[in-house]
């Protein structure tokens, strides 16, 4: 038997306890036991390390060599046993610890920002560290125990969905983002209230995320043809600029260009067919149960609410 299994921590403090208190009856009385218990636990604890830790002549005690060692490091055993208890204890507290979020571009200017506000106002102790990534790269930092919860997105039947290769991992829906068409003002359908993707199948198409350009090119194939894609960036403020200068239409999501002006010359149309991506916070399995984590998304449940009745 190893000298940790035989060995516990009441015995330590036990053993410091008698050490300044000079008796057993008074060790009992601070510690909060009757002189009895804790005789016979010191007995126990002597027969397991096979070695007497205390010298009995009448009413007095008196520390052997093992006794001694004890009470040498009883105080760093009982100070990092406190500071194991503080720092657990911070941790069950749900306005305490740190959370990495992960999130995708148009999540970074909307979302996040007001999530961040709103821990920082509410749980002052809690602290939230943000990386941007498209919904992928969240899922792999997620997977990899980088993150621990991933704000991402997915068009509902996509074949390339990044979710299904996961295994335990828990999905919150948050809302659904329907998407738009971005069109230049002197396009034939600006004046046009809503516009159906098959009337623009001859149009060039300014491509998105490789995300959105995949709804984009399964949404046409639906349709029966395949939008001629002449340019493609990931920078919604890129694509409204391309569109304002007629060089293509694009399908861009609501969430996208919320915080964003639409250039002169411009104009955003809903379309005729639902074309909506649904806004996740991921977790691996169980995180759910870590306080900061609860925390985290709720306040994510409570930033996005209003936004399930779109």
């Amino acid at each position: 038997m190893s000298w940790t299994s035989r060995l516990d921590v009441h015995t330590v403090r036990i053993v410091r306890a008698v050490a300044e208190a000079g008796s057993i009856t008074a060790a009992a009385a601070a510690l909060g036991y009757s002189q009895p218990a804790l005789s016979q636990h010191l007995q126990r604890a002597e027969h397991r390390l096979g070695l007497p830790l205390l010298l009995r002549t009448g009413r007095t005690v008196r520390l052997t060599e093992a006794g001694r060692v004890l009470v040498r490091h009883a105080g760093p055993i009982l100070a990092a046993l406190q500071a194991a208890e503080d720092e657990l204890g911070q941790l069950a507290d749900r306005s305490t610890g740190t959370v990495r979020l992960a999130g995708f571009p148009s999540a970074s200017s909307t979302i996040v920002p007001l999530l961040i506000a709103r821990i920082a106002q509410r749980h002052p102790g809690l602290r939230l560290i943000y990386t941007e990534a498209e919904p992928p790269e969240a899922l792999a930092l997620l997977a990899d125990g980088a993150v621990d919860v991933a704000l991402t997105f997915a068009y509902p039947g996509d074949p390339a969905d990044p979710h299904a290769e996961l295994s335990g991992i828990e999905v919150v829906p948050l809302f659904d983002d329907p998407s738009v068409v971005v069109l230049p003002s002197r396009h034939r359908l600006s004046g046009s209230g809503s516009v159906g993707l098959a009337a623009l199948a001859q149009d060039d198409w300014i491509g998105g995320c490789p995300l959105c350009r995949g709804h984009l090119l399964a949404a046409c194939a639906a349709l029966g043809f395949s939008p001629k894609i002449a340019h493609a960036t990931d920078n919604s403020v890129a694509v409204l600029g391309l569109v304002a200068a007629g060089v293509g239409v694009a399908l861009q999501p609501e969430l996208a260009l919320e915080p964003l002006e639409l250039p002169s010359g411009t104009s955003a149309h809903r379309l005729d067919q639902a074309s909506d991506r649904q806004v996740r916070a991921v977790h691996l399995s169980g995180a759910q149960a870590v306080p900061a984590v609860a925390t985290t998304l709720s306040a994510l449940g409570e930033l996005t609410a209003a936004r399930r009745t779109v």
